[in-house]
């Protein structure tokens, strides 16, 4: 499932990272404690859209360019695990079962190897 959370917080991330800023930095400039911005980033916590606008602005990026990002990843993302689950219901990647592995090393147990000469 694709959490909104982590996708933006990564989205801000590497806006900041892009920038070659600190947490220490953008958290001073955004008024908003180096904890609570670390764990927005990791995904951990929902910044409220105030919160979101001061992250923002301390990056100097809009609210638009933000979310617009973070709506294409959400996309891609989304597309991935509906690509994931249709090859997965298609039998592309059947799980193993573990009677098949007891069978298979038991025919490999049955095989001998003879010595070239």
């Amino acid at each position: 499932m694709v959490l909104l959370r982590r996708e933006l917080g990564d989205v801000l991330r590497e806006q900041r990272q892009g920038q070659g800023r600190t947490l220490r930095e953008v958290s001073a400039s955004a008024a908003v404690s180096l904890g609570y911005l670390s764990e927005v980033e990791r995904g951990e916590k929902e910044a409220s859209s105030e919160l979101l606008a001061s992250i923002c602005k301390a990056l100097d990026m809009s609210m638009g360019d933000m979310l617009s990002s973070v709506s294409d990843r959400v996309s891609l993302a989304e597309a991935s695990e509906q690509q994931m689950n249709a090859m997965l219901a298609g039998g592309l990647a059947k799980p193993i079962h573990r009677d098949a592995l007891t069978h298979r090393s038991a025919v490999d147990a049955d095989v001998s190897v003879t010595p070239a000469a």
